[in-house]
């Protein structure tokens, strides 16, 4: 995948970087698509900080019955999905490129 650095931003893939390239820092999500994982190491640490599921997502119980149901409020969110993906590579990363059992992330 061909990157272009972008001030402010590091290296981006090129087919995120726009004419407005300054616009494009405040938006991770753009970014974090090309990260690839090479050192276990921060791959370990992406799978222990970003949860599996959303850790919003609840159930109100009371006495044993459903009352409400608080939906995933992360699917409206785009950086979400990014981070998502993000730990899907990295525990990939682990399982095929390192061997290591990825068990204690899921």
């Amino acid at each position: 995948m061909e990157h272009r650095h972008v001030r402010g931003v590091g290296r981006i893939p090129t087919k995120y970087a726009t004419r407005h390239d300054r616009i494009n820092r405040w938006f991770p999500a753009f970014w974090l698509d090309g990260v690839e994982m090479h050192d276990p190491r921060l791959a370990r640490f992406i799978c222990k900080m970003v949860p599996p599921q959303c850790p919003f997502e609840r159930d109100i119980v009371l006495f044993g019955h459903k009352l409400v149901h608080i939906p995933p409020l992360c699917k409206l969110n785009p950086l979400y999905e990014q981070l998502v993906g993000l730990r899907f590579r990295a525990l990939s990363y682990l399982a095929d490129d390192c061997q290591e059992d990825i068990s204690e992330y899921i």
